[in-house]
């Protein structure tokens, strides 16, 4: 048993429908580790749980996995938008959200998330990044100016497989855009931050 075995025996149970969507997206779609899956996905429930966000923003749909574990953590009150570039994952997760008991309260947007996120009314209880890592830099400053106070900001892929602290992978774009937006959080005096060894690397970003 590896780690990552031991790890899923002791912490709560994936409900059945993540489990099921996380299996669908293994086999149909490529570059399948983008899915949140069980540890991460407990992990953002819990989170949202704690935060307590009346509107979250996500960031990244992919196959809606993360999505749904925020939901099932939002209060009864809450809502949540989220924002996918590919125009080919539409009608899926329409299919999922609306299948899903958060069906009314999952609003998706399909679009580049620099155009979208100006449109929509803020202000953000919470926002989760997980998208193009060449545009986290841009992201994030969009994001800041519309998070309430107090609000947070997760960024997924922040370690992006140890290259983070290896020169020599700087050049690469996707690596080298999550240098840039390490820094750029690393340096601003309005939030507090840590970074969570979790898979890639996840950083929990605080408004001051």
């Amino acid at each position: 048993m590896d780690i990552d075995e031991y790890i899923a025996e002791h912490i709560s149970e994936e409900p059945e429908h993540l489990r099921r969507l996380y299996r669908q997206t293994y086999l149909r779609h490529l570059y399948p580790r983008m899915c949140s899956g069980h540890l991460q996905g407990r992990l953002l429930k819990m989170l949202t749980q704690m935060i307590r966000p009346r509107r979250i923003i996500e960031l990244g749909a992919f196959t809606g996995y993360s999505a749904l574990c925020m939901a099932e953590g939002m209060p009864a009150d809450a809502e949540l938008h989220t924002i996918e570039i590919n125009d080919e994952m539409a009608d899926e997760l329409a299919q999922t959200f609306g299948s899903s008991p958060w069906a009314d309260r999952i609003h998706l947007h399909i679009g580049d998330a620099l155009d979208i996120i100006p449109r929509l009314d803020g202000p953000w209880d919470m926002a989760f990044i997980d998208a193009n890592t060449r545009s986290y830099s841009a992201y994030y400053e969009a994001l800041v100016p519309r998070m309430a106070p107090g609000g947070y900001i997760l960024a997924d892929n922040t370690l992006w497989d140890a290259h983070v602290v290896d020169p020599s992978t700087s050049r690469d774009p996707q690596t080298a855009g999550i240098l840039a937006f390490n820094d750029l959080v690393a340096a601003d005096p309005r939030v507090e931050k840590v970074i969570l060894p979790l898979r890639d690397g996840l950083t929990l970003i605080r408004i001051i």
